[in-house]
C-alpha cells in the first residue's frame, strides 16, 4: 500500500508540473497580447453591410490593440465557411470571426461541431443588432397589422411572403406569424434577404421583412406601407411605425445581429482585453450617430451576456424551426 501511495507521488508532481506550466504559458501569452497582425475573418462578401461595419472598426481598433487590424473575407455556404477555418486557428486572439445570426441558424439546422458558437467559437461582444420591419406593397389595401391579419384570414393561402431563402431569419420570422396567428401566408422564397425588393415595389409578392435603412424611403414615398418593426422598442429611423406588440401581435421579435468571436482556448483576459477595447470604439459618436441613421443598435456588452443572448436566439429560433418543419435543404 506504501509502495504504490510513494510511486504515485511522481506523477502527481508531474501533473502539477504540466498545470503549472500550461498557465504560466497562457499568462504569458495574455500580457503579449497581441504580438501581430490581428485578423477578422468576414463571411460575407466585401461591400456587404457586415463587412463595411467591421472595416470601420479596424482603423481605431488598431489603434488600442497597437497591431494592425485586417478584414479577410471568406464568404460562402451561408457563412459557414469563414467559421470552420477560424474555428481551426490559434487560440491567441490574433484571429477573430465575425459571426452574423446566420452562424446561429447553421448550428440550429445542420449542427457542424467543428464551428458551434459558443461551443468551438466563444463570444468576446455583440456589434450590432437591427430589427426587422414587416413591409406590404400597397396593392394590398391594408394599412395596419390587424388589417393584414383579416385579409389572410378571410382568404386563406392568398397572402404571400418574401423570405432569403431556407434557414433565413426572414423565412422563420414568416413562419412563426403564421404559427402564432394561424395565418397562411406562402413563403416566396429568393437567393438573398433584400433580393426580393424589386418584386415587392412592383407588387408581385405581398409582404416582407426587410431591415430599416432598406425600406425607410419606399416607406416615406408611399411605395410600401410598413405594419411593424420587429424589435423591442421603435426606432429613430422609423419613429412613426408601431413596434409588432404594439400593433397588435406580441412576442414576435427577430433582429439581424453580428457579434466577434474567437477559437474555444483563447485566454479569458485576452478576451476582456477585445471587448473592452471594441465597445469603446464603437462609444464613439461617429459609431452611435450611423446607428441612428441606419436603424440598428450598437452591441459592445461583456461576452457572458452576449453568450446568453445567442443561447436565447437559438431557443427562440429553435422552436419555430421544429414547429414549422423546416429541415436543411
Amino acid at each position: 500500500m506504501n509502495t504504490m501511495t510513494l510511486s504515485a507521488k511522481p506523477w502527481r508532481i508531474s501533473l502539477g508540473c504540466l498545470g503549472l506550466s500550461a498557465l504560466l504559458a497562457t499568462s504569458a501569452l495574455a500580457q503579449s497580447f497581441p504580438s501581430k497582425t490581428v485578423r477578422i475573418i468576414e463571411p460575407a462578401g466585401p461591400g456587404s453591410a457586415v463587412d463595411v461595419f467591421a472595416r470601420k472598426l479596424t482603423q481605431d481598433l488598431a489603434k488600442r490593440l497597437g497591431q494592425s487590424v485586417v478584414v479577410e473575407n471568406r464568404p460562402g455556404a451561408n457563412s459557414a465557411i469563414g467559421a470552420r477555418e477560424a474555428a481551426r486557428a490559434a487560440p491567441d486572439g490574433h484571429t477573430l470571426f465575425h459571426a452574423n445570426i446566420n452562424n446561429s441558424l447553421n448550428d440550429l439546422l445542420t449542427r457542424d461541431p467543428c464551428c458551434l458558437l459558443n461551443e468551438a467559437l466563444i463570444p468576446i461582444t455583440k456589434l450590432t443588432s437591427t430589427p426587422l420591419v414587416m413591409v406590404v406593397n400597397p396593392g394590398l389595401g391594408v394599412k395596419s397589422l390587424k388589417e393584414y391579419l383579416a385579409l389572410g384570414k378571410s382568404q386563406p393561402q392568398s397572402l404571400t411572403f418574401a423570405s432569403g431563402g431556407n434557414g433565413s431569419i426572414t423565412q422563420l420570422l414568416g413562419t412563426k406569424i403564421n404559427l402564432v396567428t394561424g395565418l397562411q401566408a406562402r413563403e416566396i422564397p429568393y437567393k438573398a434577404i433584400g433580393a426580393e425588393l424589386p418584386d415587392l415595389l412592383a407588387g408581385h409578392v405581398g409582404a416582407a421583412y426587410l431591415a430599416p435603412v432598406v425600406v425607410a424611403q419606399h416607406i416615406r414615398s408611399g411605395k410600401l406601407i410598413a405594419l411593424g418593426v420587429a424589435g423591442a422598442r421603435r426606432i429613430p429611423i422609423l419613429p412613426e411605425v408601431p413596434t409588432m406588440a404594439e400593433a397588435g401581435l406580441a412576442n414576435v421579435e427577430a433582429s439581424g445581429w453580428n457579434g466577434l468571436f474567437v477559437p474555444a482556448g483563447t485566454p479569458r483576459t485576452v478576451i476582456q482585453r477585445l471587448q473592452t477595447d471594441v465597445a469603446a470604439v464603437m462609444a464613439s459618436p461617429a459609431f452611435r450617430e450611423d446607428a441612428q441613421n441606419m436603424g440598428y443598435e450598437l452591441g459592445g456588452e461583456g461576452a457572458d451576456e452576449f453568450s446568453a443572448y445567442i443561447k436565447s436566439e437559438l431557443q427562440r429560433w429553435g422552436q419555430v424551426i421544429r414547429d414549422g418543419n423546416i429541415k436543411a435543404e
